[in-house]
């Protein structure tokens, strides 16, 4: 992932001096490895970075991902030097007054509560967490209730060798290479030197396991018409002349548990946590409420009044 494009300001802007800062006094220290939250990262100007702001800092990448992308020099580097340019230009504000401005005041109380409250839900949702016997039992609960989210369509495994074209020539072509696959030619050298579809040819014809209409008509049905092992005839369709070959087929059912548990699991999590938070903002709603009369007075304050000739 490109970094630069997850923080407002990367180094090649600062390098092409678009911001317009002198930050020669700038100086990242990366070169030993640290784990202290306290341990500095990068220095200079009057100010540094930590471990801890780098990591607070990166609260904002999805979970799933996170660890992988600090677990990458240039990564952290790139959050380190955009976090130290941020707060050289946040001593440069409340240098100017700027933080006594009405809009930098607002602007600051709603980040603080959002930083807060967002702490408090996490509190909120490690408190509301099933302990895992209970998710697991609730999980495999829901998947014997619910079998028809569960239930899985009939599949099959075909390859195929493609000729382009709806001509005689293509025909003849065609019906050459299926006299020699019935001959004992080798399907998937065949595929890979003659097949005109080049994604499936590279892997020898092999179209992997698929449902019903996922493939054009024509050719749904005779892939799912033939025995495992079988070839097909010459198979016509928009895309020109087909050879087919059944190598498995799996029947219709039920994903297992074990396929689906992960995700159930999760889905127990969430909804109690969902619950959870929507419980707490209802009974904040129960004790305060938005003024009507003063939103429709701010929205029409916000109309743009057409200036005086």
């Amino acid at each position: 992932m490109d970094m630069t494009m997850q923080f407002p300001f990367s180094r090649n802007l600062l390098r092409q001096g678009v911001m317009g800062l002198a930050l020669c006094g700038t100086a990242l220290a990366m070169a030993a490895p640290q784990t202290s939250a306290s341990a500095v990262l990068a220095s200079g100007a009057g100010v540094s970075v930590t471990a801890e702001d780098v990591q607070a800092d990166a609260q904002r990448i999805p979970p799933e991902v996170r660890s992988e992308l600090l677990a990458r020099p240039n990564n952290v580097r790139q959050i380190a030097d955009n976090l130290l340019v941020r707060r050289v230009m946040a001593q440069k504000a409340q240098a100017q007054g700027l933080e006594n401005s009405a809009e930098v005041k607002a602007a600051l109380r709603v980040a603080r509560d959002k930083i807060l409250s967002d702490a408090w839900l996490a509190k909120l949702d490690a408190g509301n967490t099933p302990v895992a016997a209970a998710a697991e039992g609730q999980a495999r609960n829901m998947y014997n209730a619910h079998p028809e989210r569960f239930a899985v369509e009939e599949q099959v495994h075909v390859r195929h060798i493609l000729i382009s074209g709806a001509d005689d020539t293509a025909r003849a072509t065609a019906e050459k290479l299926l006299k020699e696959l019935r001959g004992g030619g080798d399907f998937a050298a065949l595929a890979k030197e003659h097949s005109a579809d080049k994604g499936s040819g590279a892997r020898g014809g092999d179209l992997g396991f698929f449902g019903r209409e996922k493939m054009v008509p024509e050719f749904e049905q005779v892939a799912f018409a033939l025995k495992q092992g079988e070839l097909s005839g010459i198979v016509q369709t928009k895309f020109g002349y087909h050879i087919l070959q059944l190598l498995e087929r799996k029947p219709a059912g039920k994903q297992p548990y074990a396929d689906v548990r992960e995700a159930l699991v999760k889905e127990v999590v969430e909804k109690a946590q969902s619950e959870a938070r929507v419980a707490a903002a209802d009974a904040i709603r129960k004790e305060a409420k938005v003024d009507d009369a003063a939103v429709q007075a701010f929205t029409q304050s916000q109309v743009t009044q057409p200036k005086a000739k």
